[in-house]
């Protein structure tokens, strides 16, 4: 079976490796284009180095070059392992079997671009990842197979991902493989009724809200950590915020406070006051500077009690 590999950065890397190991008749590799300033792709650097032919057009939607070179190919299957460019079916399908894909959430749940900062931002306790078959509309198309994983209090976006969903997401695209080669890869519609969407996951989503309950705090920091960080300001400077600790919904009796101020600061971090009581703050980077244990940036700040956090 002809295969075309289409992605980019570390997952694709992995998945084209995989694919190779296991003597896979990889034809081409389709690349996002190359920007400008930035390092050289993973995926392209593996390419390259296998010797494979590499393609990287800006677009796919219309019919004519691009479309022609991937027809040339002769594909019997073309497995998308991160691609953000938009494809239209028609491209999709022309391989002899059509196309998968691999998105990091369990479809139709969290559609979209950031759809592993979402689950744990909600507070979900479970995520996952599925091999579906791509078609004209966004993360729409009926599903191959699906790969579940716990979430933790203590996970955050990098261990769900690097941890979990990424080795599960490689494992997956070579059982997704197998069950096309073999005839039996199923094609599931996705429940429309259940099915959400969230857009990108940006800064501006990022920013603590004091005047929330603390898990609310606690999961937004964790589904936004390393990226893009949920952030709250000090003195006017940005202080982004990425681990913290939930600390009982409770405030010691005589002693009150303001949404967002710093009531106490010990070895351990500092706590500021939240909607129902206090969070506790672990591991921080001010405006400009490197990661640093709380306690460690109070103590260079002159972080102290009494402190106000956010405006």
């Amino acid at each position: 079976m002809r295969i075309v590999v289409h992605g980019q950065q570390a997952f694709g890397k992995a998945v084209l490796e995989a694919l190779l190991k296991r003597g896979e008749n990889v034809a081409a590799v389709y690349v996002a284009p190359d920007k400008e300033g930035q390092k050289t792709d993973p995926l392209k650097e593996a390419a390259v180095a296998a010797g494979l032919p590499l393609h990287q057009p800006k677009s796919y939607r219309k019919p004519g070059e691009v479309w022609d070179q991937f027809k040339a190919l002769e594909p019997d299957l073309c497995v998308m392992a991160y691609v953000t460019l938009f494809v239209p079916s028609g491209f999709l399908n022309i391989p002899t079997h059509g196309s998968i894909q691999y998105h990091p959430s369990l479809l139709p749940l969290h559609r979209g671009p950031s759809s592993i900062n979402w689950p744990i931002i909600q507070g979900r306790t479970e995520t996952g990842l599925s091999i579906f078959w791509p078609d004209d509309g966004l993360d729409t198309g009926p599903i191959l197979l699906q790969m579940k994983t716990p979430v933790s209090d203590d996970d955050s976006l990098a261990s769900v991902y690097f941890d979990r969903l990424f080795p599960m997401g490689v494992a997956a695209m070579m059982e997704a493989v197998d069950l096309v080669k073999t005839g039996k890869a199923p094609k599931i519609p996705q429940e429309e009724a259940k099915a959400t969407y969230e857009g990108w996951c940006t800064s501006d989503n990022a920013r603590i809200d004091w005047g929330r309950q603390g898990f609310h705090i606690h999961n937004l920091v964790r589904g936004c950590n390393p990226q893009p960080g949920a952030w709250t300001t000090l003195n006017g400077k940005k202080l982004t915020i990425f681990e913290t600790r939930k600390v009982p919904a409770r405030t010691p009796s005589g002693i009150g406070g303001a949404m967002g101020q710093v009531m106490e600061v010990d070895d351990q971090g500092f706590t500021v006051v939240c909607a129902d009581g206090r969070i506790q703050v672990m591991r921080v980077r001010q405006e400009g500077g490197a990661k640093l244990a709380a306690a460690e940036f109070a103590n260079t700040a002159g972080l102290k009690a009494g402190d106000r956090l956010g405006s």
